[in-house]
């Protein structure tokens, strides 16, 4: 009998463990700590524009998704018209761009320290999609800068960013020949290209219909569940299976008094 007690208690600890694992996951729904970000998400009622489908739950407030969409926003006073003016359809990229730093509350996964004076954190290697990493190059090839990295490096000596002394204004497609030169240069390596498609649950969406739901959910938790996970265990896991394993176990845990009743001999035959 005392064996299938242990056994009992067991499982009430491995389905406490069920309980309490996805609900204190530090890498999900959270802000990080930067220049304009909330310290926690929530709804936003009004966001601007390009920044909305985060409304519902967002790390940005109505003021930030505003400056996000000015020429010479008063978020960090930078001017995307360095090298002549930049045009509506590359634009739109980097507003997009712009709202998900800000806004989104699913970049959990890939927070990392900052070394800067303006902010403490900041996204590294955000897996985005092929599809809008293809597009946003495809929309700007034909504008010119005179950076490869726009985080550093301009002359700010008028109080906003102008292209270095002695460098050249060069069509994008010369500064990055590729779509993943652009996404993983521009920002020091804040994004990470990938062949993953949007939908798929493996990458981030800078790009999506609020009315669809959020896509980056599902995506920061299967990367928070990765990031959690050792490389032995995630070659035979998924997911799911701490789903599974979690269901199964709650049967057993109803049937065990049951088992104690019918066979007390067997339960305590071990002894």
């Amino acid at each position: 009998l005392a064996v299938g007690m242990g056994v009992g208690q067991a499982l009430l600890v491995l389905l406490a463990a069920c309980a309490v694992m996805p609900a204190k996951d530090p890498l999900l729904n959270i802000c990080m700590d930067a220049k304009h970000h909330k310290t926690k998400p929530g709804p936003e009622g009004m966001l601007h524009d390009q920044c909305a489908p985060w409304k519902d739950n967002a790390c940005c407030t109505a003021n930030t998704s505003s400056e996000a969409h000015k020429d010479q926003s008063n978020l960090y006073n930078f001017n995307w018209n360095h090298c002549g003016l930049m045009p509506p359809k590359c634009k739109r990229h980097f507003i997009q761009d712009t709202c998900l730093y800000e806004c989104s509350p699913n970049l959990g996964p890939w927070i990392d320290q900052a070394d800067s004076s303006w902010r403490r954190e900041r996204i590294l290697h955000v897996p985005l999609c092929k599809e809008d990493c293809e597009e946003w190059w495809e929309d700007c090839k034909d504008y010119v800068t005179c950076k490869e990295n726009w985080h550093k490096g301009w002359n700010w000596a008028t109080g906003t960013n102008r292209c270095p002394w002695g460098s050249m204004c060069r069509p994008f497609s010369h500064v990055f020949p590729r779509p993943k030169d652009l996404c993983e240069k521009i920002w020091s390596n804040s994004y990470k290209y990938t062949t993953e498609h949007r939908g798929s649950g493996r990458c981030i969406q800078m790009w999506f219909d609020p009315a669809q739901g959020n896509p980056n959910v599902v995506v920061a938790k299967y990367y928070a569940w990765k990031k959690r996970s050792s490389p032995a265990w995630m070659e035979n896991v998924t997911p799911e299976t701490d789903k599974a394993v979690c269901a199964l176990l709650w049967p057993v845990l109803v049937l065990l008094p049951l088992a104690l009743v019918v066979f007390p001999e067997g339960a305590g035959g071990c002894g």
